[in-house]
């Protein structure tokens, strides 16, 4: 990053080739659009770009670039009801039976509308924590609150999403 915010347009490119998949898939799981995901990934790094000259590196990089999509991705929530798509991606294994790939589906296409039934911020903790992997710290750094609070959205979007997974598993 010190490279980019010394002028250096190679260096910018390089970093955004290392992490333009992230970026795209964390705006994906929030969003549940790819175009929308694209758009939010791209406007990630512009912002990245546009801030170089002022970047502190007080976190790791791609906790900081969490931290932009999420943002960008939580205003566009906030403007637009949530969008469902068809089809999520699944990782099955190599040679999977056809009843236990549908299973796979069925059950992944239930927790994506359970998901996208949550408020934002508890749906964007869950994806930072789950689909992600970061730990709370780096998830309160990318939604620019405190662990704690990370804490409690993670306990109440649990609690939310089983909820949701019940009623979604009685209709």
């Amino acid at each position: 990053m010190q490279e980019v915010a010394d002028g250096g347009i190679e260096a910018f490119g390089e970093l955004v080739r290392r992490n333009q998949r992230h970026a795209w898939n964390t705006a994906w799981r929030l969003l549940q659009d790819p175009a929308e995901a694209e758009d939010a990934a791209q406007d990630a790094f512009l912002k990245i770009l546009d801030a170089a000259p002022r970047y502190r590196p007080r976190a790791a990089f791609r906790t900081y670039l969490c931290r932009v999509v999420t943002r960008l991705c939580l205003d566009r929530l906030e403007k637009k009801k949530p969008v469902y798509v068809a089809d999520l991606p699944v990782s099955v294994s190599p040679a999977p039976a056809p009843s236990d790939e549908l299973a796979a589906r069925d059950r992944a296409a239930v927790v994506r509308q359970a998901l996208q039934g949550l408020p934002p911020r508890q749906r964007v903790a869950l994806v930072l924590r789950y689909y992600d992997d970061l730990s709370y710290r780096e998830i309160a750094q990318a939604m620019g609150t405190s662990v704690k609070s990370v804490e409690r959205l993670l306990a109440r979007g649990r609690d939310a999403l089983g909820d949701r997974l019940r009623e979604l598993k009685h209709k």
